[in-house]
């Protein structure tokens, strides 16, 4: 009772009550504890009385499971169950039924008032003031949040981007073979049949798909039989994907294994195909010529590859395909970009000095191409690693940087100011070399050597040779099984960029001092650089975001639950920022990440308090280990 008294003796609705009244009242109450998840009041069950939050987070929401819509999100100090009060009063009498759920979504503390002590309560002024005043502010967020789902619902209807499944668009016209017909059946039967693939089926299962590419490749450029069978040329168990998926997630898998043909089925049995040219078409015929344009790009036309690749980006957004969704296509995309621009170069000192590589080398990207979450062209962050070679022998691999470099810019990739690429002599070397760099940044810890190895270790291996790779990879780790050292300065330093606290109640952000928020310094940057410490903590060297959420469920650092809000909260602030950065390229204005509260609608502003304090409750877990 002490404890509960101390909990409660300030907050408005007791406001006025003696000390002993307040106890008496007290008695009469009873004092909830909440799981994470636990159902607090149930759709159309009567309240008995309003619940007053002390700790934790919790959503009034309609609808179950993956239809559930949630109105608002109420926080410490607030009541919870205010929609009853007109039954109390006795002012309206109906049959109507609750149609909202109150649910926890984390652990929380609460304590229930009855109606009798409401009623009590409400004698003194000040308390039915602060009552009605709180059922006019819950009124009117209500009714924001009802007018923002009807403008998304329409939005919705007229794109009819959400609705649409693979079921909608497939080809249920499957044109196959078995797997031991002739070759020369095959390109008969696409040849028949005006198509460009072919599956090779038994028992209605997909063994295999035939492409015209494939009976070019494969066939008549090596002079094979035409009464050979098909499973000799065709591609084996082929990506597949079922019906009922929507059709952004077919274009996904597509563009992240460059192919243009997908067996749709359910339950293992093929019920038709769906082709890149039905999923383009959906948009436009450009759309189609972009893709091949990215597809069959020589040096000539790589300035061109941006456009191509930022009508994707506004293809996508335009029919609100989840932001990671269209993160890691459009890094695909720009992966085969730069490895395209790799190739060139390569071919152009082969072609016109007669050089070609002395020794096998890898090329990495840092950054946000590093992190996979690349949808602007920003400017170049990327090294280069090569086999230890001849003195003379590095002249090749300083004349490739500076190509790669020329063909990336040619792009639309700016040089880097910090020259953090692969033609500045830092930023390549040797094995060993690099080993040396890393320990000089640990030994001589200065914020300019603690930003160079932040970068760093946001890489991702590109382009080269797998084996050299796993070689690079294996003495970096090798290199940071003693580095504790190195590890706090990078703490240290990140210290100093501490992820803001949104405490106060969210619709109060307009009376606060702070009327922004800058996406990228405040929250992006702090949150990739404590993900990265405690990656590096636990041996984890590599990886994106999410990967390296994952390996630490597995290390036991992150419990499954906590890494789920995790990839959401950084997921809504990815598209707060994608969004805005989009919407200021298309219009032509200075690129910004600040974002500005009193442009958010109310249910944006929700969003944005609980994804800070789960990002913030990360930051703080690196803590733990120092």
């Amino acid at each position: 009772m002490k404890r509960l008294y101390e909990d409660v003796n300030k907050h408005p609705f007791f406001q006025g009550l003696s000390k002993i009244e307040l106890q008496q009242l007290l008695e009469k109450c009873q004092s909830k504890e909440f799981k994470r998840f636990d159902i607090i009041f149930h759709a159309n069950e009567q309240r008995k009385g309003l619940l007053l939050l002390l700790s934790g987070f919790v959503e009034v929401c309609v609808g179950r499971n993956d239809k559930r819509e949630v109105l608002e999100v109420l926080q410490p100090g607030e009541l919870i169950g205010l929609s009853s009060v007109a039954d109390f009063l006795g002012e309206v009498k109906s049959d109507f039924e609750y149609g909202v759920e109150v649910r926890a979504i984390e652990q929380a503390e609460a304590i229930f008032i009855p109606y009798p002590v409401i009623e009590l309560l409400l004698k003194e002024k000040e308390i039915y003031d602060y009552l009605f005043t709180q059922l006019a502010v819950r009124l009117k967020d209500i009714y924001g949040s009802l007018a923002e789902q009807v403008v998304l619902s329409r939005k919705v209807d007229h794109s009819g981007s959400l609705v649409t499944t693979v079921k909608d668009m497939m080809s249920k016209t499957i044109i196959s073979v078995e797997s031991m017909a002739p070759i020369e059946t095959a390109a008969f039967r696409m040849a028949d049949e005006r198509t460009s693939s072919v599956l090779v089926l038994e028992h209605g299962e997909v063994l295999g798909i035939i492409t015209e590419r494939d009976i070019v490749s494969r066939v008549i450029a090596k002079k094979k039989a035409y009464d050979d069978p098909v499973k000799e040329i065709m591609t084996e168990n082929p990506y597949t994907i079922s019906q009922f998926v929507f059709y952004y997630e077919a274009l996904s898998t597509m563009i992240l294994h460059g192919i243009k043909h997908l067996p749709v089925t359910q339950d293992e049995q093929v019920v038709g195909i769906i082709t890149l040219s039905d999923l383009m078409r959906k948009k436009s015929d450009n759309m189609i010529r972009t893709i091949r344009t990215i597809e069959q790009s020589e040096e000539e036309t790589i300035p061109v590859i941006k456009k191509a690749i930022y009508e994707v980006v506004e293809a996508l957004l335009q029919d609100d395909v989840p932001v990671f969704k269209i993160l890691e296509s459009i890094t695909k995309l720009y992966d085969r970009l730069v490895k395209r621009c790799i190739e060139i170069a390569v071919n152009k000192l082969r072609v016109k000095d007669g050089l070609t590589p002395p020794v096998s080398f890898c090329f990495y990207q840092m950054g946000s191409a590093g992190r996979g979450e690349q949808f602007l062209l920003t400017d170049q962050d990327h090294f280069l690693v090569y086999e230890q070679t001849e003195e003379d022998q590095h002249e090749y691999f300083a004349r490739l940087s500076e190509e790669i470099v020329h063909l990336l810019e040619r792009s639309g990739f700016e040089r880097c100011q910090g020259e953090m690429m692969a033609s500045n002599p830092r930023w390549r070397g040797s094995i060993d070399t690099w080993i040396g760099r890393i320990h000089s940044w640990s030994i001589h810890s200065s914020p300019q050597n603690m930003l160079l190895a932040q970068n760093f270790f946001s890489y991702r291996f590109l382009y080269g040779n797998e084996q050299l790779h796993q070689k690079f990879e294996k003495s970096i780790q090798q290199q940071m099984i003693g580095a504790k050292i190195f590890l706090f300065h990078l703490h240290e330093q990140e210290k100093e960029s501490l992820i803001p606290t949104l405490d106060h109640p969210i619709r109060s952000l307009f009376r606060l001092e702070r009327k922004s928020l800058d996406i990228k310094k405040e929250i992006l940057f702090p949150y990739h650089h404590s993900l990265q410490l405690l990656s590096l903590l636990h041996g984890i060297v590599v990886g994106t975001p999410f990967t390296r959420i994952d390996r630490l469920v597995q290390k036991k650092v992150f419990s499954e639950d906590f890494a789920k809000d995790v990839k959401t909260a950084i997921g809504e602030i990815m598209c707060f920022y994608v969004k805005q950065r989009w919407k200021q390229h298309k219009n032509n204005e200075k690129l910004t990440s600040v974002l500005v509260f009193t442009h958010l609608t109310t249910r944006e502003k929700e969003d944005l308090l609980l994804s800070v304090k789960t990002l913030k409750e990360m930051q703080n877990l690196v803590n733990v280990y120092f």
